[in-house]
């Protein structure tokens, strides 16, 4: 493994760095990098999401993103180095399969939408058939998904966080019953509450008349 830098930084890039005058601003940060392993942070990061986004080229050059998710739990980490999902049923078209049979290079988005946190990844893809990988898909499927098709396992050559600005909060079920559960079950605690003092009132008129 190798820093993000080395991979992403190509004379191009840099090229175009160094015509806004930001060449070597992130020299420091990306040498300390070197043959950085995924630390307990990335790793919690990575299986605690539900959404991934990958890409890949084709054998035409064409870029391809495909995005793949599941319920929490579904992205795992083999180790310090790698980590690995088990694919179901889909449409079968099979284009991120065909194109790591020509370049096995991928690039990932691991995002946190509710907290505003992006981690990038690069790394190289191998996606096999179940039936010929039976330990993975021992260690990779998701109890209720159904039966796995195919595991994919990702040997991370570098990664990094991103700059959380223009990432548009979003959140899905979870996590808005998080925040706003709390509150609904106040209101609720409340309602009963005043239903409560309500019956009370009504005792109180009905044993006046």
């Amino acid at each position: 493994m190798t820093s993000y830098a080395d991979i992403m930084f190509t004379d191009a890039v840099r090229a175009e760095q160094a015509s806004i005058g930001s060449a070597g601003k992130y020299d420091a940060r990306y040498n300390a990098k070197q043959d950085e392993p995924l630390s307990e942070r990335e790793q919690e990061f990575l299986t605690s999401r539900t959404t991934l986004y990958i890409a890949s080229v084709n054998s035409d050059g064409w870029p391809y993103i495909q995005h793949r998710g599941g319920p929490l739990g579904f992205l795992k980490v083999l180790d310090p180095f790698t980590i690995g999902f088990a694919d179901y049923l889909g449409n079968r078209q099979l284009i991120t399969k065909g194109n790591l049979a020509g370049d096995d290079r991928v690039s990932l988005f691991a995002m946190d939408y509710a907290r505003k946190a992006r981690l990038k990844l690069q790394g190289h893809a191998r996606m096999q058939n179940a039936e010929d990988a039976p330990d993975l898909v021992a260690q990779l499927e998701t109890e209720g998904q159904g039966r796995v098709q195919r595991v994919m396992t990702i040997r991370i050559a570098a990664w990094d966080w991103n700059c959380p600005q223009f990432i548009t909060p979003r959140f899905d079920t979870a996590e808005m019953t998080a925040l706003v559960g709390p509150e609904i079950s106040r209101l609720e605690t409340r309602n009963v509450e005043l239903e409560a003092q309500l019956a009370d009132l009504r005792d109180q008129l009905r044993n006046t008349k």
